[in-house]
């Protein structure tokens, strides 16, 4: 399996240009900055952190300086200074930092980024929800062009939070994603080329939140809607005979006990070598990212 090439991230200050309601749980909010010229990403599920203001601020509190790599330097993938001094800036004041995946860029002038999209996902922002929406997801649901973020992001095409990378061999590619790695799914499946085997199950709450994809793979796609009563991820992959394969691949992403199911099913069930499974948990029921961060 080919290995992710080690590369430098920096950080990017960015402004919202846009915002467009996907569904009842998705909105997708674009952003643009001069610090794009230096954006560079294969795209797939390229990872990203995202940081967001708290109510009352103009913008995120960051504590990176401009002579300090320019804001740019390869020591932000690695923590540098920055990274403490974030954490110990008080809680009311700290930016908060969320995990996210590129849906899209646009190359503008001479090839450079001109634009980036960002599908969030809003949990609770319904005004009779029973668990109120994080910090993340109220900032989403109100974001206005203009709004500022700080992004730490790839400062180079290849590189080690780009997770997808199924080996040259593979003949069939198996997809399952939750609504948080929707993105990351939309964005590979929309990669893939002409002629590549795919199996995807994409799961959401809504049905209005099922998207239109531009697919040019020979794709085949089962849209999981929660609210129409879809049997568990596991069970519908379970149930689905997939087409005969010598080498397949398999990407799962999404809630990280549902990730683990998934990954024993693939394995354990289908006898898929675990080294061709690439699993990640987004997220994990109960916690919030701050809570996981601390258990790392």
């Amino acid at each position: 399996m080919t290995t992710a090439v080690a590369a430098p991230f920096r950080f990017f200050s960015l402004q919202v240009v846009r915002t467009r309601r996907l569904g009842p749980s998705l909105v997708r909010i674009t952003f643009a900055g001069d610090d794009l010229v230096a954006f560079a990403s294969h795209g797939r599920d390229q990872s990203l952190s995202l940081f967001l203001p708290h109510p009352g601020q103009t913008e995120p509190a960051v504590p990176y300086e401009l002579g300090w790599g320019s804001p740019r330097s390869s020591e932000a993938e690695s923590g540098g200074g920055w990274w403490q001094g974030w954490r110990e800036l008080p809680d009311d004041v700290r930016a908060v930092m969320r995990s996210y995946t590129l849906r899209a860029l646009r190359p503008g002038a001479r090839g450079r980024t001109s634009e980036i999209d960002i599908d969030f996902v809003l949990h609770g922002v319904e005004p009779d929800a029973e668990v109120p929406a994080g910090p993340a997801s109220q900032w989403a649901s109100r974001a206005a062009a203009g709004d500022r973020v700080v992004l730490l992001g790839p400062a180079v095409e290849d590189n080690r939070a780009i997770r997808f990378r199924p080996p040259a061999d593979t003949d069939l590619v198996v997809l399952w994603a939750d609504e948080t790695a929707l993105p990351a799914a939309s964005a590979i499946l929309e990669s893939l080329p002409a002629g590549t085997r795919v199996r995807a199950w994409l799961e959401v709450q809504h049905s209005e939140d099922i998207q239109d994809l531009l697919v040019t793979a020979e794709a085949e796609i089962t849209w999981l809607v929660r609210d129409d009563g879809a049997p568990m991820a596991v069970d519908a992959v379970r149930a689905a005979r997939l087409p005969a394969t010598e080498s397949p691949y398999a990407w799962i992403a999404g809630e990280s006990g549902c990730v683990k199911e998934m990954r024993r099913h693939l394995v354990r069930e289908r006898g898929i070598d675990r080294r061709r499974v690439t699993f990640v948990g987004y997220w994990r029921r109960g916690l919030t990212e701050e809570q996981l961060r601390e258990q790392e």
